[in-house]
């Protein structure tokens, strides 16, 4: 046996893959491996840099650590889904194709056996096999909807990898999912998709119980699009109650002057009145000075 070495560990199972005629499983593989192959290429993987066994309904991939796992992620969570899309818009329904993926990193050693193929080894690869399988995860394709993928991650690559939200990775989108196992409890963080409906648990918090805050509406109340618009940023315009607005006179006031010329200089009137408005009066009229006989107290004359 070669002495074990790290690998990245991709592992990538069909849903329902047995299900199938010999026809249409055939021409699946002709898909899986296409939408592999790209998928590989986006991420920058060279030949040499990746192992490959064929599963029948999926298939094990061990790439060099050389290949950065930000790469890789990127690749799987937009190129996968872009091209699981297109093949399954034209597909009939019987050829219609969704996967679960995990993609952990471990040491694994590799034994091969004369006339057979495979031979790898490896307790981390083991567990990932054992994540693909989990009912957790194949739970979570099929609420997936219309989605076309799942991803998960093991332990190692969220703490080494994903949870520091490198470009086009984000922490926020995947919780976590204990996966029980013969030998104990295995964690796996599962991708949630780009969905905004998901809540909290995508960051792997806690969705709290307490109910939001609603105010009641009465059942004979109107829709919204049938009440009246009224622009509520305008504010009310107020009148001070100190200014008035000002009465508009029927007629202006009538003067009636006896007894000689007015001479208006300022604002004082002296002499008998009689009346303000409408009536008479009497007398000499001075309006802020003196009268025309005294001469103007301010030097110039009205």
């Amino acid at each position: 046996m070669r002495e074990p070495v790290n690998r990245t560990i991709l592992l990538i199972d069909v849903e329902r893959f047995s299900r199938r005629d010999d026809v249409v499983q055939a021409v699946l593989r002709r898909t899986f491996n296409k939408i592999v192959d790209q998928t590989l290429e986006a991420a920058g993987v060279e030949a040499n840099q990746q192992y490959r066994e064929d599963r029948g309904d999926g298939l094990i991939a061990l790439l060099s650590g050389d290949v950065a796992k930000t790469a890789i992620l990127r690749s799987l969570l937009t190129t996968t889904p872009e091209l699981l899309h297109e093949h399954n818009l034209l597909a009939s329904e019987s050829a219609q194709m969704r996967m679960r993926i995990v993609l952990a990193a471990g040491e694994v050693a590799h034994d091969p056996h004369a006339g057979t193929t495979g031979g790898l080894v490896g307790h981390d690869l083991n567990q990932a096999c054992r994540l693909l399988d989990a009912d957790v995860l194949r739970s979570a394709l099929a609420e997936r909807g219309d989605e076309h993928c799942v991803l998960a991650v093991s332990a190692p690559v969220y703490e080494g990898v994903v949870r520091h939200g490198h470009r086009g990775v984000r922490p926020e989108l995947f919780r976590r999912a204990d996966v029980t196992v013969k030998d104990g409890v295995l964690a796996a963080w599962i991708h949630q998709g780009t969905a905004p409906d998901r809540g909290p648990e995508a960051a792997g918090t806690t969705r709290s119980t307490e109910a939001p805050a609603v105010l009641p509406v009465p059942a004979d109340a109107d829709p919204p699009a049938a009440a009246p618009a009224e622009p509520a940023a305008v504010a009310p315009v107020t009148t001070p109650a100190a200014a008035p607005a000002p009465q508009q006179p029927s007629a202006g006031p009538v003067f009636h002057f006896h007894g000689g010329a007015p001479v208006i200089h300022g604002s004082l009137v002296g002499g008998d009145q009689h009346g303000v408005s409408g009536g008479q009066v009497t007398g000499d009229v001075v309006l802020g000075g003196t009268r025309a006989e005294d001469g103007p107290s301010d030097g110039s004359r009205s």
